[in-house]
This record gives structure tokens, sequence and C-alpha cells, in this order.
């Protein structure tokens, strides 16, 4: 321990009165030490959302009621809000830091409200609700998501001119140039108690798929290469320009998987390959595979050092937050921790400052799908239909299907029969007996696809139907089957499950997939495998969605702008009545060695 005057006196004293100190008498050498000083260190945390999906209120516009789920969820900006104003008074404003990672502008009726009905793009028109939300909370830049795209590029620029905060992809390009289309980055400083700020990057990257599901609105614009590349030129260009901290805000799930097959030279998940690949990353917001992941380390191959990953679940439901421990060494800042979590919007109450701020676009809304537009001889539901062929899929393939006859009449096609696909994207949806609302159509139909025609052959359908099959999991005859398990095998979504209407068939699940689709007929007759058929399909699956087989190659013959959620809509105020008994039939079924499951 260094000399004090306390052990000074006492050592004085132990050795005697005789003793005397001169000037030139040696100090021990401890005397000379100085006290080290404490580092310097300063902690800031960076809050993080995506997949917001048009929601900001805890409400569900497709049953006009509050939002709610098996596990009791909530959803929405509102909700979030909350939060973000209880992490900011426990950190101190100037400490944190909040991004999204995209998939903003679309999802529910508030969102296609203003995209359509009442447009952000015309003259004198509104601000979108979701840039009035995010602007009052405070956001400090967002990545753009594929569905951003959905409306067209012109509502995607107005939406984009309406926020407070940048709109990131460093990988969304013009097709023309191959510079960015929109800001790669943003630098934020955060002022800390030691005198030098600390620089933190937030890049943002997009997802390649946009160039496959939003063909119609990018091609000959902009294209998306794949995201470890545009990462790999842009973070050390980012800690050039003196970044301490970088941190990815990426709109793609972190599993190295693709839907759309081969069909791009990119990975549509690459979030893990961005951190096992690009040196100088810190963390990551993960966006688009709707998972929740609280922290995920990943090693980065060229530097061993560990990359945090977090996902917030859908809609709101979760927040992260990135929690970053600094220390200044050798005149710099070093990220010396990194830990991630996620905060439930379930545990708090809206903030009544968002609530309050969009409650006239919310009850414009609300009046908007109570629009009765026809009505209903029985109750549909969806409850059922992933695993058997109901009414209400049939209601959705019955009205692609006269659609794009109609639209065929008298041309080169008019004669051949027309098949159509439709996938259960909810489990909930419902048409009543009785008065039939806009928000009953429209929740069949959540998303913004449009309507294509494609030519296939039987050979092709067959292809078609065994890959759909896949989305089954195979159970042995005289197995028990449980429907909470019989679906969704390897991760396959209730949206990559087509169910085909103009033929008809059996789904073997005791069988191997691949080998499932069996008594595969057309009007009686075994499929011809060189026969022609036109097949009415969504614009996802038509341009490779899913990574089903044939269609995306296929001729396109016929194509329509207007969602399919629309066209359902109009053909019901057409017929003003929806009878089942008119379209519907049992066209396929679930089999065990011949033998019926249900």
């Amino acid at each position: 321990m260094p000399l004090n005057r306390r052990a000074f006196l006492e050592s004085s004293a132990a050795v005697g009165a005789g003793v005397a100190l001169t000037a030139g008498a040696a100090v021990p050498a401890e005397a000379h030490e100085a006290r080290p000083r404490p580092a310097k260190r300063y902690s800031f945390t960076v809050m993080g959302t995506t997949d917001l999906h048009g929601n900001v209120f805890n409400w569900d516009y497709f049953t006009d009621k509050e939002f709610d789920d098996k596990a009791h969820n909530d959803v929405g900006l509102a909700k979030i809000s909350t939060l973000v104003n209880r992490v900011r008074e426990e950190k101190g404003r100037r400490n944190t830091l909040l991004i999204d990672a995209g998939d903003t502008i679309q999802g529910t009726q508030l969102s296609y409200y203003y995209a359509k009905v009442d447009p952000i793009t015309q003259a004198g028109g509104p601000v979108h609700p979701m840039a009035q939300a995010m602007n009052a909370i405070g956001y400090d830049a967002a990545a753009l998501g594929n569905h951003e795209f959905n409306y067209g590029i012109p509502v995607l620029r107005k939406f984009q001119d309406q926020c407070d905060f940048p709109l990131l992809g460093a990988n969304a390009l013009d097709a023309k140039t191959l510079r960015p289309a929109f800001p790669p980055y943003s630098m934020h400083c955060l002022r800390t108690p030691h005198g030098r700020d600390v620089k933190v990057a937030v890049l943002g990257l997009t997802n390649p798929g946009i160039a496959i599901w939003d063909k119609a609105n990018v091609t000959g614009q902009m294209v998306f290469p794949g995201l470890e590349e545009q990462a790999a030129k842009w973070v050390p260009k980012l800690r050039s320009m003196g970044a301490d901290v970088v941190i990815v805000s990426a709109h793609s799930g972190s599993s190295g998987t693709s839907s759309y097959g081969d069909q791009l030279p990119y990975i549509e998940n690459a979030a893990g390959l961005v951190a096992e690949q690009v040196p100088g990353i810190d963390a990551i917001l993960v966006g688009h595979a709707h998972t929740e992941i609280p922290e995920y380390r990943v090693t980065n191959k060229e530097t061993g050092k560990d990359v945090v990953l977090s996902e917030p679940l859908k809609w709101g439901q979760r927040l992260t937050l990135f929690d970053f421990d600094l220390v200044w060494q050798k005149g710099r800042w070093v990220v010396e921790r990194v830990g991630a979590q996620v905060l439930n919007s379930n545990t708090v109450a809206e903030d009544p400052e968002i609530t309050g701020l969009l409650s006239d676009e919310h009850k414009k809304v609300v009046e908007y799908v109570n629009q009765v537009i026809g009505t209903s001889t029985a109750v549909m539901t969806t409850a059922d239909a992933p695993w058997k062929d109901e009414p209400i899929i049939d209601l959705i393939n019955v009205v692609q299907a006269e659609t794009v006859k109609a639209a065929l009449a008298g041309g080169q096609y008019a004669d051949l029969p027309v098949l159509s696909q439709a996938s259960c994207f909810s489990r909930t949806a419902r048409i009543p007996s009785g008065r039939i609302t806009i928000k009953d159509a429209a929740g069949l139909y959540p998303f913004e696809n449009t309507m294509e025609a494609r030519l296939m052959t039987g050979a092709q359908l067959k292809d078609y139907l065994e890959f759909s099959a896949r989305y089954y999991v195979q159970t042995a005859a005289g197995a028990p089957v449980d429907t909470a398990k019989l679906t969704n095998a390897n991760g396959t979504p209730d949206y990559n499950y087509d169910a085909v209407s103009g033929l008809t068939y059996e789904i073997d699940i005791a069988k191997p997939a691949g080998s499932r689709i069996v008594n595969l007929s057309f009007q009686g007759v075994p499929l011809d495998p060189a026969a022609r058929f036109v097949f009415a399909v969504n614009n996802y699956r038509a341009n490779g969605g899913g990574a089903f087989p044939h269609v995306a190659a296929a001729p396109k013959l016929w194509s329509n702008s207007d969602e399919i959620r629309n066209t359902i809509i109009q053909w019901v105020k057409a017929k003003g009545t929806v009878d089942p008994a008119a379209f519907a039939s049992v066209d396929w079924k679930l089999t065990r060695d011949g033998v019926p499951v249900f």
C-alpha cells in the first residue's frame, strides 16, 4: 500500500526515536506509485421492434375486437410506446436508441386503408398512421422490409417522406446505377460523462426475395443483392468512419434458409450468416421470420468474437433490448459486453398519447370494415381447413377460377379448364350466417396478393401437389392422429400449403413426403400428365414464394393488379347472397392406406 501519514507515524514509533529521516534518506518505492485510475466505462441500450405490420392499437380489424391469442399476447405500437418510455426513464433518454427491422406498412386494415382507400399518395392526403405513431414514439432508424414494397414504390416513397427517421436499405439498389436507393446506414452519437461521444452505426439490410415477391413493383427500378455481400462492403466503411459500435437491422431471419428455392443466388434468412461471415458487427436486430429469439450468439469465423442476435415477436408483441457495456481502451471505446432480452407488451397498458393521436384514423377504419357487402346462407370457418376440404377455402378458389375464366374468355386459352390454389392464411377466419361485412371477407385474405393465370400440365400439377403435401407430419396407419401435431412439418407455415380445386385427390399421410398424392383425377378420370390447364394462382406463389415447383417458370397467361381480397369483396357484392351449396365440394382428403383420416 502507498505510505500514508498514519502508517508513517506507526512505523516511525516502531523503530525507535533514535532513527532519523533526513532529506537524502531512501523512501520505499511504493510511495511513488500512483493510485491506478478506474477505467472509463459507459453503458447504453438499443431497443428494437420488427414486423409491426400496421399494428398501432391492440385491435384485430378482421374480428373487430381486442386482439387476443392462445398465449394472450397483445399487439401494437401503443403498447410498445409504454415499454419504450419505461426503458428510457430507467436508462436515461440519451442512453438509448430505438430501431426497427422492417415490414411496417402492410398487414392490417388500418395500413391498407391509408394505402388504398384514403391513400397517403393523393394530393393533400393523410399522414400514414405508422409514420405518425413511430414519429411520436421517437424511432431513430428502421430497415426496409419486403412488405414495404407491396403497395408500390410511390406509396413507400411517400411513407419515407413522412417519417422523421431514416428508412435504411444498404442492399436496395437502383437498377440502373447500382447505387443505394435508400440510405444504407445511420450514425448516432451518444454523449458520455467522459468527454468523448460513442458513435453507433446502424446498417439496414432488407430481403432479396423482394425481387421475386414484388416483381411487378420493382422490376427495372431496384435490385436486391445478398445481405452478406452488402454487409461485407459497408461494415468496414462504418468502422473507418469512426463507428465504435456497429448494429445491423436486418429484415432477414437467422435460419440460413430460403422459401424461393434457387431462383435467386441469395439467402432469404441470412442474418446468422452475416454474423458468422462479416467481421466488425456487434449485434443484429433480426426480422422477417416472425419468431421470438430473445438472445442468440453467433461466433464470427474471422474474429472469434460473438455477435448477439435478437428477434422480437411480430406485430409489437415484444420489444428487444440490446444492452451494451463499453470501456475506454487505447484512446477509443471498445465493446466489452453485449446482452439481449425481450420485453412482453402484454405486461403494460397502451400509451394514451399514441391511442389518442390516432383515434380518428382508428374510428374511420372500424367503420369501413363493418360495411355490409352481402349475406351468407351458412357459417363457414377455417378452424379445420388445414386438414379438411372446407367450403370457406372453396370460396376463395371459386372466386379466383371465375375471375380467370372471365378474363380469358374469347381468347386462345378460353377452352382450357381452370384450376385454382388457395391456402388457409388464418385459422380463425369466419364467414357468419347472415350479413357479411368487409372485415369478414378480408379476413380470408390478410395478404396483399394479386392474381395470375399460369399454364400448367397434369404432370406439373402432380409435382405441385406432392410438394404441398410435405406440410403434413408422416403418421402411420393405425397411429392416433392429433391435429395439433399433424401439420407444419419441418416448419412449413400454413400459407405454404395449397389446396387445389378442380382436381380430386387423396393425400396419404402414412407415406413419406414426395409420394403421398394418390387417386389423382380430373372429372372422374385419372389425370393425364400431358393435359394442359390454366392455373389461377396468387402472385407470391407464381413468383416463386414457397419454392413450389414449375409454377414460376410456367407461361403467364394473365395477371391482375387488384388484390385478391378486393376481388373476393367485389364477388360477394355482385352475388348478394353466398350459398356454399352452390360451390362447395370435397375434392381432397387425408387418408392412410386408402382409409380416410377424418
